[in-house]
């Protein structure tokens, strides 16, 4: 292994453990919808069988937790950020994105962090479908930050031209979480 690949602070694992708080959601497969809304010039709600038919794009990526490991060569499939953005086709004040998912949990991004070629709602993990524990139906990707901003359980993507923390940050989190910068808590 390349110890280039491991951010500060962080040890390769194997495993992929479960981490969240609260209880696992019980998401029904059929009444599952992704609303795209906020600054966005058209509004769009997806169900399910919508957004797997939106093309697939796989990316090959390391997770890092803020916990302390990190998982390498993780591979995902599912549908790019970027293609969310251009059916939303956000508006020019629009710089930050708020990711919603169940039980009202939200994560904050900057949009330039969102739009990134390897950003992904994903669907499979290493060839297999996500389970819920592991954010299934479908979980946000974001390889570049900390992996509790890649939010389990999305049901929303919305564009905001402020900032708003989410879950996370405002129980102490970094508001960025670049694991290469080890933001992982708020000073």
């Amino acid at each position: 292994m390349d110890p280039a690949r491991l951010p500060p602070g962080q040890k390769k694992t194997e495993q992929w453990p479960v981490v969240h708080a609260g209880g696992l959601p019980k998401i029904d497969p059929a009444a599952w919808r992704l609303r795209l809304f906020g600054l966005v010039q058209e509004e769009r709600e997806l169900d399910l069988q919508a957004f797997r038919s939106l093309p697939r794009v796989e990316t090959l990526a390391d997770l890092h937790c803020v916990e302390g490991w990190s998982r390498l060569d993780n591979r995902w499939d599912g549908v790019s950020a970027s293609a969310l953005l251009a059916m939303a086709k956000p508006r020019p004040e629009a710089r930050f994105v708020i990711i919603h998912a169940e039980n009202g949990w939200t994560t904050d991004l900057p949009l330039s962090d969102f739009a990134q070629p390897d950003v992904l709602f994903a669907l499979s993990h290493d060839g297999k479908p996500l389970t819920p524990d592991h954010g299934g139906p479908v979980r946000l990707v974001v390889p570049r930050l900390y992996f509790w901003k890649s939010a389990k359980w999305v049901n929303g993507v919305e564009l905001a031209a402020e900032d708003r923390p989410g879950y996370w940050e405002l129980k102490g989190y970094h508001i960025h979480g670049d694991p290469w910068k080890e933001e992982r808590y708020s000073s």
